[in-house]
């Protein structure tokens, strides 16, 4: 099973959805987008693993999309499209396409195959810097955190003290961690009572409930605090 997050840049809803539900088969999150403007919001918001990307999209095109990621990140994307031009194809790989995949598929598995296959060969590319933790995501490095959902993505609003706790809570999901820990981990400069890390983590708990996370932060009486999978 894999853990990665795929996101779908497609106008065509029924090669879309094909895509996403192979992708969720294999164990992949997938996340989409309809149009370029769109999927590259997205792109910046999620910080997906891999990119499959249309060239033929609304808004704006496959190649602005790709040009756009490439300015900012090396994520590994695969362009597919019905346009039958070598033109293209030698387009995309000069801004940096890492596969390109004609349309129609003769099978949507072939897809996937080619996603797995990019991404063992990216993984020399470094390790991520982003947690993930059911549709909870934790940047690191952008001290940023964001639910997904499939109608779009929330974003949470976190102080630096509550990024750090859920950074720490996320890395180690279904734990129990002591309020000791937490304190060492998150507040080297600094020691807060045990009441102020109660405090933070009541916020937190709000906040990740009113964004509709499936994560939950569970408290543990008398030790500390848990991060599981919300019931029902």
């Amino acid at each position: 099973m894999h853990n990665q997050l795929i996101l779908v840049i497609e106008d065509h809803w029924q090669i879309r959805d094909l895509m996403e539900q192979y992708l969720s088969r294999e164990g992949f999150r997938t996340s989409n987008a309809s149009d370029g403007t769109q999927g590259l919001a997205n792109f910046q918001m999620l910080k997906p693993d891999l990119v499959v990307l249309d060239i033929g999209l609304p808004r704006q095109d496959g190649f602005s999309v790709l040009n756009g990621i490439r300015r900012q990140s090396d994520t590994p994307v695969i362009v597919v499209t019905a346009r039958d031009d070598p033109v293209d194809e030698l387009q995309c790989f000069r801004l940096g396409a890492d596969d390109f995949i004609m349309k129609p598929f003769r099978h949507t598995g072939v897809v996937v195959e080619r996603v797995k296959a990019t991404l063992r060969r990216c993984r020399i590319r470094g390790a991520s810097r982003l947690i993930r933790f059911e549709n909870l995501a934790v940047d690191l490095d952008g001290k940023t955190a964001c639910v997904h959902h499939p109608t779009g993505i929330k974003k949470l609003s976190l102080t630096m003290s509550e990024h750090k706790l859920l950074a720490r809570m996320a890395e180690s999901p279904g734990r129990a961690i002591q309020r000791a820990e937490l304190i060492d981990a998150c507040f080297t400069e600094s020691m807060p009572l045990e009441t102020t890390i109660n405090t933070h983590m009541h916020n937190l708990r709000r906040k990740l409930n009113d964004a509709g996370a499936r994560a939950h932060l569970a408290p543990v009486r008398g030790f500390g605090y848990r991060l599981e999978i919300k019931n029902g």
